[in-house]
């Protein structure tokens, strides 16, 4: 026991000489009231000033398209895979090209896409039969190859017949552009199948693609403004397998496609997570988010496909002006209520709320909901709503949309009926020219028989004036030997003989 004391004396002298630390606070127990404002803490700009920026600050803020020139022309697909053209630069990003309701079932939507004719030339769209029985329609294919673009243009494929990729070895030379054209920047994106960009977006970006997209599934994405869009996941897909002379086809129906993209590519600084329909006349009948409307081609008659070393005569440019949405054309900056480092604090709650949100936005975020509409995630961050606006600028737009619709539905009827009428035309006159033709021919056949009944009864009149003639002489010659025997009868009366 004595030698116990002196231990505990010796502990109680070491914990009377260590620094002692207040208790954790109860559970029950509240917080220490604020520090006063006169030791507040520095402002958000300082106290962040060494650490990176946050999310929304990287995410590039959206020029509106300015107004740009397009040529567009009809063109008469060829029935069999084209030869690949390598092109120097990106194509433009897509336009919008609504379709008006097939005329025919079996029609099939061709078109809409950018072709190269010594420069991307817009292909309209239009309804179209299959040239052939079983015939479908290919796609058009953009690969991304070191800084160039192979592309192949959109055709009619034979019954079991399939696209063929261009291989990575093969050697291309580089197509010339036309006079005049001015190049444009490199594609922007990873290597590999693409399409091109959604309506409004940085010429140069690139949308990577399964082989096959058609490029209007993104008509209805919002405008890309860097990189990271891409289409993914092929769901709903049917898959018919048919054998022909021991031969199986697969023939795949492509129903819906995944468009995905994080919220620092898309000019709404929203990240878009979204199915849309694969079929070209379904997706690009969506709405769009920025409608820079595809002109209608100056004529209707088709060009030939592309060739290298033939130039085909194209029309005079057309201009494409983009309406852009006002939440897109005077977008707030992406970091709204952050300062900037060394500017003054401002003195607001939302100032005093920066750390907060920073440190949301540090915060893993969760996946986007895929059953998210488009139009919800194209709407802008930190963009307080104006209903009444909103409202005004949809009206407007739907407004737009319907008399662009009409406009368009009536331009396609009346160049509907006016080849019908020129067609009409043309067999009335080949008609007409033929009948002309036939009697002409007809009367030309009833001179020549007149003509020779004529001549017959010429012939016939010429003898019987000769067999005249020739009975004449005779009786003629008869009186006259009647005449000398009378006169020989009389001259022997007168002088009989002795």
């Amino acid at each position: 026991m004595k030698a116990i004391i002196p231990l505990i004396l010796a502990a109680s002298v070491l914990c009377a000489c260590a620094p002692q630390s207040p208790p954790p606070p109860a559970a029950d127990q509240t917080p220490p009231a604020a520090a006063p404002a006169d030791q507040a803490p520095p402002p958000a700009s300082e106290a962040n000033e060494s650490a990176p920026p946050p999310e929304g600050a990287a995410e590039a803020a959206y020029s509106p398209p300015p107004p740009q020139p397009v040529v567009s022309v009809y063109q008469d697909p060829p029935e069999s895979q084209p030869a690949p053209v390598e092109v120097g630069w990106a194509p433009p990003p897509l336009l919008v090209e609504p379709p008006p309701p097939p005329p025919q079932p079996q029609y099939v939507w061709t078109g809409g896409y950018w072709g190269w004719y010594g420069n991307w030339v817009w292909v309209h769209g239009r309804w179209a039969p299959p040239p052939r029985p079983q015939y479908h329609w290919v796609q058009p294919y953009y690969d991304h190859r070191g800084s160039n673009v192979v592309f192949v243009g959109g055709f009619w494929g034979a019954p079991g017949v399939a696209f063929e990729a261009p291989g990575l070895s093969i050697s291309l030379t580089l197509a010339v552009p036309g006079p005049g054209v001015i190049p444009g920047p490199p594609p922007m994106g990873p290597e590999g199948v693409f399409i091109p960009a959604p309506p409004g977006s940085v010429l140069g970006i690139i949308i990577p693609a399964p082989i096959g997209t058609a490029p209007a599934v993104v008509t209805s994405a919002p405008p890309v403004v860097s990189v990271g869009m891409r289409v993914t996941t092929i769901n709903n897909t049917t898959i018919n397998n048919t054998t022909i002379n021991n031969t199986t086809i697969n023939n795949t129906t492509i129903n819906n496609v995944s468009i995905v993209a994080p919220a620092s590519a898309t000019a709404t600084h929203q990240a878009v997570n979204v199915s849309v329909p694969a079929q070209a006349h379904l997706a690009a009948a969506l709405t769009p988010v920025v409608r820079a409307m595809a002109p209608a081609p100056a004529s209707t008659k088709p060009i030939a496909p592309y060739v290298p070393g033939h130039a085909v005569a194209l029309p005079a440019p057309q201009t494409v002006h983009a309406v852009v949405p006002a939440e897109l054309a005077h977008p707030r900056p992406a970091a709204a209520g952050v300062e900037k480092p060394g500017a003054p604090a401002a003195r607001t709650p939302e100032a005093k709320e920066v750390p907060a949100n920073q440190a949301m936005r540090a915060a893993p975020k969760p996946e986007p909901n895929p059953a998210m509409t488009m139009k919800k995630e194209a709407e802008p961050a930190h963009q307080p709503p104006h209903p009444a606006n909103n409202l005004k600028e949809e009206q407007d737009a739907a407004a737009k949309k319907r008399a662009a619709d009409a406009a368009e539905a009536n331009k396609t009827k009346a160049e509907a009926a006016a080849e019908a009428d020129k067609k009409k035309a043309e067999a009335a006159e080949e008609a007409n020219k033929k009948k002309a033709e036939a009697a002409a021919d007809a009367n030309k056949k009833k001179a020549e028989v007149a003509e020779a009944n004529k001549q017959k009864a010429d012939s016939a009149a010429d003898a019987n004036k000769k067999k005249a003639d020739a009975a004449a002489e005779a009786k003629k010659q008869a009186a006259e030997k009647a005449a000398a025997e009378k006169a020989a009868a009389e001259k022997r009366k007168e002088n009989p003989p002795q």
